[in-house]
């Protein structure tokens, strides 16, 4: 199942998995992918993680890519958790990107973990305007019809006693901001206060997982 909405009389799609379909211009847009995280954090002495983020994370850009069909997509920033990890990915896992890239108009919006071209095909971008839409890494205070990332933003919630905390998308009048898409991403929850500063007080979280709906952004 999927959440439909409506953002900027724009129709969009909050996919289970964290992507955002935008079916009239056959876009798919992902965020935070962090391709390498587990590798790099193995490299520099950091928390050890199971060496498969990355082809976690691209199994479902597959199977996301494959429901929706989609022919074009927009990567919003920290696709790689650093400068220098897209070359070092290993040769299979670069050319299952180079796979998922055939035949698509790929955009990849710079983040603050990889600033600049990364190596890999496709376009590298600051932001790029579609539509009423504009589309980078970190929100800005002013700009409307904007969609981010960056946040990782997380929903806590309560359900039969029990406290659950869900990756979501955040949505108001102005902004719209993707959970990080990357396995083993982490996330920020919607209390905090670079979140709750951020979005209006009408402010909604749309809820990933099997079952996305929409509840009003905790805080």
């Amino acid at each position: 199942m999927s959440f439909a909405f409506t953002f900027h009389e724009t129709p969009l799609v909050a996919l289970p998995s964290g992507a955002l379909h935008w079916p009239a211009r056959d876009l798919l847009v992902v965020s935070d992918l962090h391709f390498g995280k587990s590798a790099r954090a193995a490299r520099h002495g950091g928390a050890a993680l199971p060496p498969y983020d990355t082809r976690d994370t691209l199994l479902r850009l597959e199977s996301d890519l494959t429901t929706t069909g989609a022919s074009h997509v927009i990567c919003l920033g920290d696709s790689f958790d650093a400068p220098e990890i897209g070359a070092a990915l290993p040769e299979d896992e670069q050319l299952w990107i180079t796979r998922l890239q055939a035949g698509r108009d790929w955009t990849w919006i710079e983040g603050n973990h990889d600033p600049g071209p990364i190596g890999i095909g496709g376009t590298h971008l600051a932001q790029r305007a579609l539509g009423p839409l504009v589309f980078r890494h970190i929100a800005t205070s002013t700009e409307r019809g904007e969609v981010s990332g960056h946040y990782h933003p997380k929903a806590r919630i309560s359900l039969r006693g029990r406290t659950l905390s869900r990756p979501c998308f955040l949505v108001d009048d102005k902004r719209l901001i993707l959970p990080a898409y990357g396995a083993y991403t982490g996330g920020l929850d919607t209390g905090a206060h670079a979140l709750s500063a951020l979005m209006q007080p009408n402010a909604r979280a749309i809820l990933t997982g099997p079952t996305p709906c929409a509840i009003p952004m905790p805080r």
